[in-house]
């Protein structure tokens, strides 16, 4: 087993840096790591990266630097990722129904985009890469889930050509990010502003995950994953019911049905992955083909444990469920201290 690395010695590049997680991202980077070589932030749309500027001004974050670019441009990535040790990639486009309408521009950048990611961080010397994945990459039935799949079988199988370099690629995969943009309690929040919530399914389920702890999970797998497997987080989950309930106690409910591309209950470990999959404590890890015959160092290395057979791990079934009251703590807590119930 290769030796742990500590990231604040690191030249560290976030590719989609100005999205929800990669603001995040940096900002926790910055406080846990004040004297940081270097953390590059990647992005192709310039007025966010302009926005993110001002929020971390130049002179009082010398490391930080940003950098225009695609990562479907792999010329681009490649001039990016000079001298960089770590490499996590967030960019991706993730809207269900646009990739229903725009397949290919998905593939793109999802799995396209991918590839070019990989291909530079071997190319450039990088040691670390932890790319982000979705709980809709299990068992996917969109477009969408079915491109991050094909992005994590990507990240997982660069493990069999690194060669002699001391490099690992790893995937962590998360559910519903709590407040991140087109997620459903911010867009509860704004809808129940006219006394009327459309909701899907008062049945359905979603895991539920703060920005923090998706922030936290990364930092995790690079100092501790070891290459070729897919980490994925104990978490609650929270029917969208009860989000309506928390958020608009008082408004009209619309039953609009589910969407094409949704399921009723998301999953983020299928049965077919129990075989595959262990127990870390706080996570799970499901190992990809070039780690199962490792399986038993792996375990002893991470003190870890198999899963029963026939384990999955879905929103529907997951034994952790947030209430109410709860679900209207955690908005407080990680989105807007003065929420109060409409």
């Amino acid at each position: 087993m290769h030796q742990n690395i500590d990231i604040c010695d690191q030249s560290i590049l976030i590719t989609g840096g100005t999205g929800s997680f990669g603001k995040a991202f940096v900002k926790s980077v910055l406080d846990h790591c004040p004297k940081i070589k270097r953390l590059v932030v990647f992005s192709r749309d310039e007025l966010k990266q302009y926005e993110m500027q001002q929020e971390f001004p130049q002179d009082k974050y010398p490391a930080l630097r940003f950098f225009i670019g695609d990562v479907r441009d792999p010329g681009r990535l490649s001039r990016a990722m000079e001298g960089i040790d770590t490499v996590v990639h967030a960019a991706a486009l993730k809207q269900v129904p646009a990739a229903e309408y725009n397949p290919f521009e998905f593939i793109n950048t999802n799995i396209m985009g991918a590839q070019n990611v990989i291909e530079a961080c071997l190319d450039k010397g990088v040691r670390r890469v932890v790319a982000l994945s979705t709980d809709k990459a299990a068992a996917p039935i969109n477009l969408y889930g079915a491109t991050k799949l094909c992005s994590d079988k990507l990240f997982i199988a660069a493990n069999n050509f690194r060669g002699e370099r001391d490099l690992r690629f790893s995937v962590v995969r998360y559910g519903n990010v709590m407040g991140s943009r087109g997620s459903v309690i911010p867009f509860f929040m704004n809808k129940a502003k006219t006394g009327v919530l459309p909701i899907t399914d008062m049945g359905m389920t979603r895991f539920n995950i703060p920005l923090e702890e998706g922030v936290e999970m990364v930092f995790w797998a690079l100092e501790h994953a070891l290459g070729g497997e897919i980490l994925v987080p104990k978490i609650p989950s929270y029917r969208i019911g009860d989000v309506a309930q928390a958020v608009a106690p008082n408004c009209k409910h619309e039953i609009v049905g589910i969407r094409p591309g949704e399921k009723l209950h998301e999953e983020m470990i299928t049965s077919s992955d129990s075989p595959s999959t262990i127990d870390l404590g706080g996570y799970y890890a499901i190992l990809g083909a070039g780690l199962q015959h490792k399986m038993p160092e792996y375990m002893q290395a991470l003190k870890a444990k198999p899963v029963p057979v026939g384990f999955a791990y879905a929103s529907g079934t997951n034994p952790d469920f947030l209430s109410v009251g709860t679900i209207r703590s955690l908005i407080k807590l990680h989105m807007n201290p003065s929420f109060e119930p409409i």
